[in-house]
């Protein structure tokens, strides 16, 4: 999937597929975590977000099935 990066202390960068519905996130401090089920507006959210990483906290985790990328 392709990522976009991010002007966060906590997001370098991720991406969507709307096909799927999955969201990718690599995060800061290492990994990369995918989650499915991710409306489309949500991900234009994050992008548009003050806080990368806010809205992270307070719209996807414990939101949506996630799975972590090796």
């Amino acid at each position: 999937m392709r990522r976009v990066d991010f002007d966060s202390t906590a997001i370098v960068s991720a991406g969507y597929d709307a096909a799927t519905a999955v969201l990718e996130i690599e995060f800061a401090g290492g990994g990369v975590y995918r989650y499915r089920l991710v409306p489309p507006h949500v991900w234009r959210d994050l992008r548009e977000a003050e806080s990368a990483g806010r809205y992270f906290a307070e719209n996807i985790r414990d939101r949506y099935p996630e799975e972590w990328m090796p």
